[in-house]
């Protein structure tokens, strides 16, 4: 029986003429921001090239190209131009909206003050884009690829499309009034302005401390985080809050909204340039392509960039934010304070303690426990534990916060803290099954 063969190897001559086929609208659209390097690209630009580089990038990877020593630095080249221009179509989005986004009571100048730095940022993500551009029509001749004989006709921009996706809802409540949800989205945004404020951003103008703080705290997956929080928190107002009608009635929802669009489409930005700094540092296996590219582009000063304007702006955005977030969020709750005793042979170990943060967290609003005199955040398992802990002896437990996650923990109490079996908890806290 004859041996199927899945891949076969291509003679690198040949994959040149291969090659020239694929890149040839990708030659002739760099030709044409080569040209326009003076001028400042808009979006259509920067949403052209990421269809090229994403286009080429895919038929490099399926030759296996970024692991070929002629070919390795053209690949990394194409994928650099790649997140470059995703950073740029995020900023140059968030600049064309900048203005809609200020509510009334904003401070003008601040504003401006963010327009300009966003824009110088723009500049240089521009103009490293242009850099590796040129280096990339370079490495093309030297590999013998034919120079395109004409620019990117203008005709043949493709239309900017929006991306549309589902709703992010995936573990968000099923809250039925939108009072619940502005609740949770205030509590939500002033969480995720202190998981911002937990990374201590501010002007850094060293470069070996800059690197040493954005290695510890904005590498790729901390950025991918930060996007997705505010990502995740956008999606659940415009899901629940945008154009109904208690938003038309309270402008301040709006006005909250226009803090959190610009830091979202900013940490955007900044996990771009965290994987273009990630890859170039250790993830590029070609030491030849490395050094190329560092030669290109300056690592530290796209860290420059990513920390000291984007993440900067970012976190101010979320800042400014945060009087409005918790002046809606009592408006928007109906605070109580429930008062919950333990039988003898009961305690607040693991178990039951993980159900009290699930149902709190399952609401989204914040929850204060307290025993013995000492309080804690009944939304922190860690919290929850070291605070029960400390008082092993205690039976008498008072929550404090919206009725609704406080009727939820009485209920739970009421059914000795589901240790008899969560199928035997009341069907109102079937959530807590899963």
């Amino acid at each position: 029986m004859s041996e199927v063969t899945y891949e076969k190897l291509v003679d690198e001559k040949r994959f040149v003429r291969l090659l020239q086929a694929h890149a040839e609208v990708f030659l002739s659209l760099t030709k044409l921001l080569s040209a326009q390097a003076g001028a400042t690209w808009n979006k259509r630009h920067y949403y052209q090239l990421i269809n090229e580089t994403d286009t080429l990038e895919s038929v490099l990877d399926d030759y296996g190209a970024r692991y070929n020593r002629t070919y390795a630095f053209f690949t990394e080249l194409v994928a650099s131009i790649r997140w470059f221009a995703h950073t740029g179509y995020s900023i140059v989005h968030l600049l064309g909206r900048l203005e809609s986004y200020r509510g009334d009571e904003a401070d003008q100048a601040d504003w401006l003050e963010a327009h300009g730095e966003i824009e110088k940022g723009l500049q240089f993500v521009q103009s490293y884009t242009i850099d590796l551009i040129d280096g990339v029509r370079g490495e093309a001749v030297g590999l013998g690829l034919k120079p395109s004989k004409r620019s990117f006709p203008e005709e043949d921009f493709l239309p900017v499309m929006a991306r549309k996706r589902l709703p992010r809802n995936v573990g968000q409540t099923d809250l039925v009034q939108e009072q619940h949800r502005i609740a949770e989205v205030a509590t939500k945004y002033l969480q995720a302005r202190e998981m911002l404020r937990e990374t201590g951003v501010r002007r850094i103008d060293d470069h070996e401390e800059r690197h040493r703080r954005f290695a510890r705290v904005c590498s790729e997956e901390h950025a991918r985080v930060y996007e997705a929080t505010i990502h995740n928190l956008q999606s659940t107002y415009d899901t629940h809050i945008q154009n109904t009608v208690v938003e038309a009635k309270d402008s301040r929802l709006s006005r909250l909204r226009g803090y959190i669009s610009p830091a979202l489409h900013l940490l955007q930005a900044v996990t771009f340039l965290a994987h273009f700094i990630e890859r170039h540092e250790t993830v590029i296996r070609s030491e030849d392509a490395k050094s190329k590219i560092a030669e290109l582009i300056d690592s530290s000063e796209v860290e420059g960039v990513a920390w000291n304007l984007f993440l900067f702006w970012a976190d101010r955005f979320l800042d400014s934010g945060v009087p409005l977030a918790q002046e809606l969020l009592p408006e928007y709750t109906n605070l109580i304070e429930l008062e919950v005793d333990l039988p003898s042979e009961l305690s607040l170990h693991a178990r039951p303690a993980a159900l009290v943060v699930g149902i709190v967290n399952h609401y989204g609003t914040p929850v204060e426990m307290e025993v013995g005199g000492k309080r804690c955040n009944a939304g922190s398992i860690l919290e929850l534990l070291v605070t029960v802990g400390s008082l092993p002896g205690h039976k008498n437990f008072t929550f404090r916060g919206d009725e609704r996650p406080l009727q939820a923990i009485g209920l739970l109490f009421q059914h000795s803290l589901g240790e008899h079996g969560l199928e035997n908890l009341p069907e109102e806290l079937g959530y807590l099954r899963h």
